[in-house]
């Protein structure tokens, strides 16, 4: 436990000129009570894989909704919309709920919310919401992080009291940029070198280099709880974390991937000043209202 710059307590110091080891968490990850085996297994993993959360009909009107959104040529020009590095096809669409009537209604679903609720026990609301594209040939992948760890460095949530939710709406094989996981290394809190940029968080989301774990750290994880990774059919889902330590591959097959990505926080883990950072991020990036969802 450390002071911040400002004299907050941190618990979870990172961005720090000279490296950092390893911290054990002290936080639960199941914040309410473990009553089922399901709650148990994520418990002790990180993760949950969630077979059938949309069935195929409701797929087909997601994607229907994503695909008016990508087709619009003055949302190409928001902020909101990521380009892949070295072209002009769209990575990810941030704040979809906002953007769609039809995802916001999705979201607050017991089925969805219910789930963040149950495990974060408390009402929750919505810190990030996006789309993300992984296309065919040329789609890159998001290298090995922990979300946590850029949310409370850039964004100042103090505790990883989140969870968040990647919903397929392509089949995702083994073989095109599918999530890869590193069952129970949500324990461990990797500390990140090197302070942060100011402006940076446009080309991070591109191409991440701020706030990924050394190399040396990664190995060791993974020879401690190896990797996994998230396969399935559409309308299947990961529910992990926010301090899972994931990543995935490039994409070079015919056939795209994308999910749409949500992330609940607990209304008892609302955003402070960043922990290691300037100044905040984007609102897009993530929410400074703290509305529950109802």
């Amino acid at each position: 436990m450390t002071l911040s710059d400002n004299g907050r307590i941190d618990r979870y110091r990172t961005r720090t000129v000279a490296g950092t080891p390893p911290i054990d968490r002290d936080d639960p990850t199941v914040w309410g009570e473990i009553g089922t085996p399901g709650l148990a297994e994520f418990d002790d993993h990180g993760y949950a894989i969630l077979d059938g959360l949309l069935d195929r009909y409701e797929v087909v009107d997601v994607v229907a909704e994503i695909d008016r959104l990508t087709g619009d040529p003055e949302l190409m020009l928001d902020e909101r919309v990521i380009l892949e590095p070295g072209s002009h096809r769209v990575r990810s669409i941030f704040e979809v709920h906002r953007l769609s009537a039809l995802i916001a209604d999705l979201v607050r679903e017991s089925r969805i919310a219910g789930l963040a609720r149950q495990i974060l026990g408390s009402e929750v609301y919505l810190h990030q919401s996006r789309v993300n594209y992984m296309p065919g040939f040329t789609g890159s992948g998001f290298y090995w992080h922990s979300d946590f760890e850029t949310w409370h460095a850039e964004d100042g949530m103090p505790a990883p009291r989140a969870v968040s939710l990647s919903i397929a709406l392509t089949d995702n094989f083994p073989f095109n940029g599918s999530l890869m996981v590193m069952p129970g290394s949500h324990r461990t809190f990797v500390p990140c070198q090197g302070e942060t940029p100011p402006d940076h968080h446009r080309e991070s989301l591109r191409h991440q280099e701020i706030g990924v774990p050394s190399q040396q750290a990664i190995t060791d994880l993974a020879g401690k709880h190896g990797i996994t990774q998230f396969t399935g059919p559409a309308g299947s889902a990961l529910l992990f974390d926010s301090n899972l330590m994931h990543g995935s591959a490039g994409n070079i097959t015919p056939f795209p991937r994308s999910n749409l990505f949500l992330v609940f926080n607990s209304v008892d883990n609302t955003l402070l000043d960043p922990f290691a950072a300037p100044y905040p991020r984007p609102e897009y990036l993530a929410s400074r209202d703290f509305t529950p969802l109802m």
